[in-house]
């Protein structure tokens, strides 16, 4: 039996996915509860909808964890993706994400300025990326609660300083400093069993003479090396957004209900290669179990062209699911 929803839960549904506080979900729940239809068709809906608010209340009676069991060094995910900013002290990783954000960072001469991990949201077209700065690292100073942070992380950018005498030093360091950890994997061969991290190697300060002139020589000495040259100032950064979102390999897909226009203001983010199947598992479980086809405007041959299960999207597609 279809579930023929109306267009007040259509839009509960859309508070609901724009919500950022629990009792923000808990009321758009109650009001999808409310708009939905009552029949045999909507009872699994029904059902995922009362139990995803009995979890909500759950949380929110819960007491707050005491100091003992506190990590300074754990940062929630959010947004479409969390990459994690690592080099030698002063570097310029505050900087950088002072520049790129709204992050209340702490920026001074002095070394290990930064204790404890720093996380600010960078806009990308319509949707923001997470960027994590956090202690600097060296081998002799790896603080173990950072390495959490690293492990944890969707990508690595590796910073080394331009303007340093000992810039491609800094770079040889760091990048074998990270292997002996085996967070990334620098052999020809690639250690299967190392699973390294995708990372981007940044060469900050490049807005002088002497940093650009750096910069070109590490590119000649080490031309194995993908080096991104990027500056507080503004030099760079946009084409820096571009090159972190691709190195996060995920793709931006916007729903579209049946009869209502595409909402393009709030993407799902799925990983580079996910099917029309996996977008309706992220809508919800019921969707992909339900799905028969979809209308995709992007990837498809033709705009609103009817594809099987297994179409495989690529950002920026509109989706509207058919069951």
């Amino acid at each position: 039996m279809p579930a023929n929803l109306t267009p007040q839960y259509y839009e509960a549904e859309e508070a609901y996915k724009k919500a950022q506080t629990i009792e923000e979900k808990k009321a758009a729940l109650q009001d999808m509860l409310s708009a939905i239809p009552k029949h045999k068709g909507t009872e699994k809906l029904q059902a995922d909808i009362k139990s995803r608010l009995a979890k909500l209340r759950e949380e929110s009676q819960k007491k707050k964890p005491s100091k003992s069991t506190y990590d300074p060094f754990k940062v929630e995910k959010q947004g479409a993706g969390q990459v994690v900013l690592v080099g030698y002290p002063n570097v310029g990783k505050s900087s950088l994400l002072g520049a790129l954000s709204r992050a209340k960072v702490k920026i001074a001469e002095y070394p290990y300025t930064t204790s404890q991990p720093v996380a600010g949201m960078m806009p990308y077209r319509d949707t923001h990326v997470q960027i994590v700065d956090g202690p600097p690292i060296m081998p002799e100073n790896f603080p173990p609660g950072f390495m959490n942070t690293i492990q944890s992380a969707d990508a690595l950018l590796i910073m080394v300083d331009a303007l340093a005498g000992d810039c491609l030093e800094q770079l040889e360091g760091i990048l074998e400093l990270l292997h002996e950890k085996k967070i990334i994997d620098i052999t020809e061969e690639q250690d299967e069993v190392i699973a390294p991290k995708p990372y981007m190697i940044l060469a900050s300060k490049v807005d002088t003479d002497e940093g650009k002139e750096n910069l070109q020589l590490i590119r000649e000495l080490k031309p194995e090396l993908e080096l991104h040259g990027v500056s507080a100032n503004g030099n760079g950064l946009e084409e820096f957004k571009e090159n972190v979102f691709r190195l996060l390999d995920v793709i931006r897909v916007y729903g579209k209900a049946p009869g209502r226009q595409a909402d393009m203001d709030q993407p799902f983010i799925l990983k580079r290669g996910s099917t029309v199947l996996d977008f309706a598992e992220e809508i919800h479980k019921d969707f992909a179990s339900n799905l028969k086809s979809a209308l995709v405007w992007g990837s498809a041959r033709f705009d609103g062209q009817a594809v099987p299960r297994d179409h495989v999207l690529e950002d920026g597609d509109v989706v509207e699911l058919q069951m």
